[in-house]
């Protein structure tokens, strides 16, 4: 859309929203691209890619030319991390390469903030790989993998470890990497200029049976949290040049609940006063707390999503909206936040998309 302003020409902001699915079949739609209205919350189709089979989690390039998916195939060696070009003005998502991690269940992919690195979790293997990337999108083969075998105290569960997410710490110069399998939070020195830039550091061991899943940093870079899958809580930590100090667990749900927990993802808002988490099973809500001064939570509320099983959530870069993703009943929601309580109101019309798991969302 092209707008005359005092004579000149500039291009109207459209925001944009990336979904991923189980989508089962590689021949059906498996990526989605929609566009918010950013006035009523509704979203709009703007195209869809096939050809690819269960890309279940998504990441955007930094510069947003490029959306990384993860391919969690379930059949052995055959997992995937693949790329893709996105163009705003042709509204096209464009297939480029893949690479196969090694395993059968990645489930989790970063972007390092320079755009030429990719660092992805295997859930089943319990390993980390990292791929450089071009300047043209293109995914380069696996420089390292770090792969664990120990697990933890759940036999069910834990029999090994699972690596579930791999999040950069704000300067870019940490990776974390929450293994639900081994109840630690593994660590690393990330250093940009070597051809094998990860190398481990001491992890943070996570309470036992907890299931450490995702991991998300404070926009001030003092604090971190991370969601327990098993565990029904939020881990907060103090945070300081690699290192996390426990400084509070905080249950998820209300206090009757005492089992069966299934936590999955976790955000903190852009103006860093409400942290975010995500309860599927029973539950199918958003828990919603205030961060305090000292980094501690307060539960505030919780907001039903609207579906079942909300794998994956995540805010706009405004704070203004969140988009919730459930894989079960294959729909999604936008919730208008208010920036002053932290609480969600439902907008807009659902979607319906087969076993859909990633939401990303992006202005261009």
């Amino acid at each position: 859309m092209l707008i005359l302003l005092s004579g000149i020409n500039v291009y109207a902001q459209n925001t944009y929203v990336f979904f991923g699915s189980f989508n089962r079949d590689k021949n059906t739609e498996g990526i989605y691209v929609y566009e918010l209205d950013i006035i009523k919350g509704n979203l709009s189709k703007v195209t869809s890619v096939k050809g690819i089979l269960n890309p279940s989690f998504l990441t955007l390039a930094p510069n947003g030319q490029y959306l990384f998916a993860c391919t969690e195939s379930k059949t052995k060696d055959a997992g995937s991390v693949s790329s893709f070009k996105f163009n705003p003005e042709k509204k096209s998502l464009t297939f480029i390469n893949s690479q196969r991690t090694g395993g059968e269940n990645p489930v989790y992919i970063t972007a390092h903030k320079n755009g030429k690195w990719l660092i992805n979790g295997n859930y089943t293997e319990g390993s980390v790989s990292v791929y450089p990337v071009s300047e043209n999108g293109l995914i380069e083969p696996r420089v390292q993998n770090f792969q664990y075998s120990e697990g933890s105290t759940d036999p069910d569960r834990q029999e090994r470890s699972h690596i579930h997410s791999t999040v950069f710490s704000p300067d870019f110069n940490y990776v974390f990497a929450p293994d639900l399998g081994a109840d630690k939070i593994r660590a690393y020195q990330f250093e940009n200029n070597k051809t094998e830039p990860l190398t481990e550091i001491p992890f943070k061991q996570a309470p036992l049976g907890s299931g450490p899943r995702h991991f998300t940093f404070h926009p001030n870079g003092k604090f971190a949290y991370c969601v327990e899958e098993m565990g029904g809580a939020v881990s907060a930590y103090s945070y300081d040049s690699g290192k996390l100090e426990s400084i509070q667990r905080i249950n998820t749900h209300p206090d009757q609940l005492k089992d069966n927990f299934e936590n999955s993802d976790i955000h903190i808002s852009p103006d860093g006063r409400y942290l975010y988490a995500s309860n599927r099973g029973s539950e199918n809500n958003i828990a919603i707390f205030s961060i305090q001064n000292d980094g501690t939570l307060k539960t505030i509320g919780y907001q039903k999503t609207g579906g079942k099983h909300p794998r994956v959530f995540t805010l706009d870069e405004t704070g203004k909206f969140l988009i919730a993703t459930n894989s079960v009943s294959g729909d999604a929601f936008v919730f208008k936040r208010n920036e002053e309580t932290g609480l969600l109101k439902k907008v807009g019309k659902k979607i319906k998309i087969f076993g859909v798991s990633s939401v990303q969302i992006r202005k261009y």
